[in-house]
């Protein structure tokens, strides 16, 4: 089966792939190489923290993809860019200490992926009809998480294993996000919401009211407010690298379970989730695999820590971190329409950012000081914390419905 005019979401998997390499690259073989030098966790976790900053406030900037040139080309722009640096902050780790220029590269890597999801996002909006939006969200996510597990895990391996300098195992990365924009070929390219050739004022307040419509629906109003809370963050994927030597975990095992093993897993979690959230209400979806994430945390935490411990874990939190992105996206889809498209989409978006960011703070914060069950009960706590606030709002605003 496909999607309207003929496309497969599987598309939109295969383009999102450079966006999830970035992060691993950094995440995982960055963040691997980093403790190896002795760099503190907090460091390394202010780091990953950084890298989110682009995230967090991308909806100042979408409405450039919406509203002007090609989506096609904004993608490949972002495209050129995530290659570029994911080179770049590879061959400044042949530079020990050199953080600083680091932070630089990683922010200006970030500022291209956003560009590339914003392209995306818009096309997929256009392209997907109203029942499938479930299983176009769970291809999007699969294609974002496995190419999260191609970044980290074959970057570690080809430094750690087969023997290659950081800078090089950029450089391939960055060659294999390239061939990621063969997929556009034959995508149609949407409409924008009014002519190219009217004035800017008019296109900006279209995309406004646009936004504002879907702000002011109880369905939006929710679905901004889940974005914004601490639900299925998947925090502790970021800090893998730094804390598996409390497990025993070999940088082979890392890079399996960070790589190809987590990367094919968190993606079947991405499609099932993409299926469940089209036979359930979609934000109860999202909310149900925040609460299994919560009982994934509290699991290892009991765990003994062993590296067989580590690999069954850390897997199963990996599917659950599918879960819960898949229902993010089809929350997303779901409450924007279309219309605006990336504007609206990349508000929401930048809001589910600014909870990772923080967590993975609070979740390095806890590691250093109190250990690495600490670092778990934290992920947990954030977790339980943002459910309960939302199951308020929820009854809050059904009280105030049928009140009107």
């Amino acid at each position: 089966m496909t999607g309207s005019r003929g496309v497969h979401p599987v598309r939109y998997g295969l383009l999102i792939l450079p966006f999830g390499v970035t992060a691993g690259f950094l995440t995982v073989t960055m963040a691997w190489l980093l403790r190896a030098e002795g760099v503190a966790p907090t460091d390394i976790a202010a780091l990953i923290a950084l890298s989110y900053l682009p995230h967090t406030w991308k909806f100042f900037w979408a409405p450039m993809v919406d509203l002007s040139w090609r989506r096609k080309g904004w993608y490949l722009l972002g495209c050129a860019g995530c290659a570029a640096g994911t080179f770049a902050t590879g061959a400044l780790a042949a530079t020990p200490g050199n953080l600083s220029w680091m932070s630089v590269a990683v922010l200006a890597t970030n500022v291209a992926a956003t560009l590339l999801g914003m392209s995306i996002e818009c096309l997929m909006a256009h392209a997907t009809p109203e029942a499938q939006k479930g299983r176009a969200a769970g291809w999007f996510q699969a294609g974002n998480l496995g190419g999260l597990g191609v970044g980290g895990g074959a970057g570690l391996w080809m430094v750690q294993v087969s023997g290659l300098s950081a800078p090089a195992a950029a450089a391939v990365l960055g060659g294999m996000c390239g061939l990621c924009g063969l997929a556009l070929i034959g995508l149609p390219e949407p409409p924008h919401s009014v002519g190219l050739n009217e004035a800017r004022g008019s296109r900006l307040r279209e995309a406004a009211a646009d936004l504002w419509a879907v702000a002011r629906s109880r369905r939006g109003a929710l679905a901004i407010l889940v974005c914004f809370l601490p639900i299925g963050t998947g925090a502790a994927t970021n800090l893998w690298s730094v804390v598996a030597g409390d497990w025993q975990a070999s940088a082979a095992t890392v890079a399996l379970v960070s790589g190809t093993l987590g990367g094919v897993i968190s993606a079947a979690g991405c499609l099932a989730g993409g299926f469940v959230c089209d036979r359930m209400d979609r934000q109860r979806a999202y909310c149900l695999f925040g609460l299994v994430m919560v009982a994934a945390s509290l699991a290892m935490a009991f765990a003994p820590r062993s590296e067989t411990s580590f690999v069954v874990f850390a897997s199963a939190y990996a599917f659950v971190q599918g879960l819960t992105y898949a229902g993010f996206s089809a929350v997303v889809l779901e409450a924007i329409g279309r219309g605006a498209a990336a504007t609206k989409y990349n508000l929401l978006a930048s809001l589910s950012n600014m909870p990772i960011a923080w967590v993975t703070l609070v979740d390095g914060w806890a590691y250093e000081h109190h250990g690495p069950a600490a670092f778990l009960w934290a992920d947990a706590a954030t977790g339980v914390g943002g459910l309960l606030l939302f199951a308020g709002a929820v009854a809050w605003s059904r009280r105030r419905l049928q009140a009107a």
